[in-house]
């Protein structure tokens, strides 16, 4: 079966939770480099969680001020500038390559892979790998 098809009956296949994230992971680490983390590509390119950008600046205050501080001088740029560099180095503290990874083993402002539920998995994969899928916990 090709990439977007359905199985003989007309629905969606069925992909567990781990490989929805396994193929997402792999689409997505491409677009990450040492300097930007996937939540900062995510809000610069528009998709997937929007990254920092899904936060108004309240928000945004709210889930960083612990891991970033305050402040009533730095733009909302440069305030992203500091999350991504905390992102990387949470990912190099954590040995995983992307930000999502990171936050589903500890702490953080979003709970990275498990900030999501299954049916916004499957979306992401219909979005970003074109594949038409259900998400499911466990195929038994």
């Amino acid at each position: 079966m090709t990439p977007g098809t359905h199985d003989r009956e007309g629905a969606p296949r069925v992909w567990t939770r781990p490989e929805a994230i396994a193929r997402l992971r792999a689409h997505l680490l491409p677009m990450t480099d040492e300097e930007s983390s996937l939540c900062r590509v995510a809000g610069e390119r528009g998709f997937f969680c929007f990254g920092f950008s899904r936060w108004n600046a309240s928000e945004f205050d709210r889930r960083w001020r612990d891991f970033i501080g305050r402040s009533t001088h730095l733009t909302r740029a440069q305030m992203e500038e500091y999350a991504n560099l905390w992102q990387l180095t949470e990912q190099s503290r954590c040995k995983v390559a992307l930000a999502c990874d990171a936050a589903a083993l500890g702490r953080g402002p979003c709970r990275g892979w498990n900030e999501f539920s299954n049916d916004e998995l499957a979306r992401f994969c219909c979005d970003l790998l074109g594949d038409d899928v259900e998400v499911v916990e466990s195929i038994d």
